[in-house]
């Protein structure tokens, strides 16, 4: 059933923090609402919550690209990552890291702005819910809801602009505003890691609370949120603290219900909801973002300039890591077989016409005539409306095992850890030769690695390898690899302000308690 997102409620009620730009507030109809018929009924609520999701697939802040939570997967996951190859010069200082100290950059206050505009929001619905018109249970599984968006926002920005938890001094290192009400003043002081964590801890047992007591079930509505999608969000807060007790527990909850995606939903786009699909954004032509979604930077069929022109690939050396039997390696270009006549093996583009792109061309018929084709490029996500149409996954069960995995193995269970790699890999049918026996700081190496191929082009990698405290390392086709020049570094954990985002200038400016 196609649901259409109500995009105009909630507005003028915003609490207007630094982080709020004007241009945001005049996208929407806001002298059309007021407090008292926003919140006036669990209707009304309803569409409010529903105006949440609007936003994580709203274009944000007049600028290109910056697009609700796709921006944050590409531009903050993958772009500044290990394992993800897209030649675009002209954002090399993002790439790269360079801008973490720069807390006047736009790639600094987007985030803020994004998560904090989620926030002040979803505040606005708990603080009211309770007193609209309508049956208990609906005001019950609204404001779980709102709930979980916030804690949800607060784990990103903990990601974003904390230290890692083990920098963090037992998490008493300051981190971000914590801000729980309309009525907060603007002047509030950073917090702690630890009391914001104790937040999002309380904030998700509430919701998995209330959506108990409402017996609550959204369906197949995948954009709404239920109580598995807040157990994901506690086992996700719970392994970036090192809370590996909490992490496992929320991490079984969520995936409980889910069923692993077969061989063949695998291989059809990540742009459509599947068995283990846990919470998405709703995507099609009713609701896009035309050259400025996630699918127009990513999807291999886009037709948007910069996917035809700047194909996006997987890091040469880390593909070579892929078994020849796993079906996820089939999802990327490999070059193996093609000759120097064939493709560049400087810039990896297939020469017009040629073995490797008429080939290429035959097995992925929705690739456009006029888009490049390139060695390692991806073949994992598409659009399933041009510009760049799709619905957009935030969690999935297999992330779920992932952390399982993890937990486990510092918990000194590794025997136990690596059989739920064996439930992941070979029994979904991805590899169904894959076995597992390691242990130690090998169980772990295998455990960065397949999270690694499961989840590539999906917003984790510099996030784990930030809480993981790996480096970064990219070797350009001399050296190996097949990253462009301006692109081959090598970032140490401990550079760049330890990747922690600086606080954006536009907050310190509006709140002199920083």
């Amino acid at each position: 059933m196609k649901i259409k997102y109500i995009t105009y409620v909630l507005l003028s009620t915003v609490l207007t923090l630094g982080s709020c730009s004007d241009d945001y507030l005049d996208t929407y109809p806001t002298d059309s609402t007021s407090p008292n018929t926003v919140f006036k009924t669990t209707k009304n609520v309803e569409m409010a919550v529903n105006g949440l999701a609007r936003i994580m697939t709203t274009q944000h802040i007049g600028e290109q690209g910056f697009n609700g939570e796709g921006t944050i997967k590409l531009f903050y996951g993958e772009y500044t990552g290990n394992n993800f190859r897209r030649d675009q010069t002209s954002i090399s200082n993002l790439m790269n890291g360079l801008l973490f100290d720069n807390n006047s950059s736009t790639y600094t206050y987007y985030p803020w702005h994004y998560y904090y505009l989620l926030i002040t929001n979803a505040n606005m619905i708990i603080a009211n819910v309770d007193g609209a018109d309508g049956p208990i249970n609906e005001k019950k599984y609204l404001k779980a809801q709102a709930l979980t968006y916030r804690a949800y926002s607060y784990t990103m920005l903990l990601q974003l602009y904390g230290n890692r938890w083990q920098d963090s001094n037992n998490g008493e290192g300051k981190s971000v505003v914590l801000r729980l009400t309309p009525d907060d003043p603007k002047a509030l002081p950073l917090s702690s890691q630890k009391v914001v964590y104790e937040q999002i801890y309380k904030d998700l047992d509430e919701a998995i609370k209330l959506f108990q007591e409402s017996n609550y079930k959204r369906g197949t509505t995948n954009y709404l949120i239920d109580a598995s999608v807040s157990h994901a969000v506690y086992a996700r807060a719970a392994i970036t603290k090192q809370d590996y007790t909490v992490a496992l527990k929320e991490a079984g909850l969520a995936k409980k219900d889910y069923k692993l995606m077969g061989t063949a939903a695998y291989k059809e786009g990540f742009a459509t909801p599947n068995s283990e699909w846990i919470w998405s954004s709703y995507g099609a032509l009713d609701e896009t973002l035309h050259y400025f979604s996630y699918q127009a930077y990513i999807a291999y069929n886009s037709s948007s300039s910069i996917v035809r022109t700047r194909p996006t690939r997987i890091s040469k050396e880390f593909y070579e890591t892929i078994p020849t039997t796993d079906l996820r390696r089939e999802l990327f270009l490999n070059p193996t077989g093609y000759d120097a006549k064939t493709y560049n093996a400087t810039t990896g583009e297939a020469d017009s016409k040629s073995p490797m792109d008429v080939e290429t061309r035959t097995k992925y018929p929705k690739l456009l005539s006029n888009a490049k084709v390139a060695a390692f490029m991806q073949f994992k996500i598409a659009a399933n409306e041009m510009i760049g149409v799709g619905h957009l996954n935030h969690f999935r069960a297999s992330e779920m095992y992932l952390i399982e995995a993890e937990a486990l193995h510092f918990l000194g269970r590794d025997e136990e850890s690596a059989k739920v790699l064996e439930d992941l890999t070979k029994g979904s049918g991805r590899d169904a030769s894959y076995t597992c026996t390691k242990s130690g700081k090998d169980l772990f190496n295998e455990i960065v690695k397949y999270r690694g191929i499961e989840l590539w082009g999906e917003g984790f990698d510099w996030f784990d390898r930030k809480r993981w405290s790996i480096e970064i390392s990219r070797k350009n086709v001399k050296e190996g690899g097949n990253y462009n020049v301006a692109s081959a570094v090598t970032i140490a954990p401990t550079a760049n302000n330890k990747w922690t985002w600086r606080i954006p200038q536009k907050e310190t400016d509006y709140n002199p308690n920083i």
